[in-house]
């Protein structure tokens, strides 16, 4: 395993979270496809497909719903990228769930 990969995913996955945030889908799509490329343990199998609904609320003009964010926390791990996900939300004005 390549650690420094490892370390780009995480960074990657940062990126696509921030640009969901930011209402930048398309910047969101590429960084996730980003992670799935650089990911070795499987440690964001379900981060891409999370993302993509995400970003398909922004597509189509309506915020990403509560339920959505907490998906994309979930699918982010436990750790720095989940509590930027609820730092987010409540940047947001999304209530934040427990």
């Amino acid at each position: 395993m390549d650690g420094k990969k490892q370390r780009k995913a995480l960074s990657a996955a940062e990126a696509a979270i921030r640009a969901l945030a930011d209402g930048r889908p398309d910047d969101a799509r590429r960084a996730a496809r980003k992670v799935l490329e650089l990911d070795q343990v499987g440690m964001f199998t379900d981060f891409h497909e999370v993302v993509d609904t995400a970003a398909g609320h922004l597509d189509d003009g309506v915020p990403i719903p509560p339920m959505t964010w907490d998906l994309i926390g979930q699918a982010a791990g436990p750790g720095p990228l989940s509590i930027l996900v609820e730092e987010l939300k409540r940047a947001a004005g999304e209530p934040v769930t427990d």
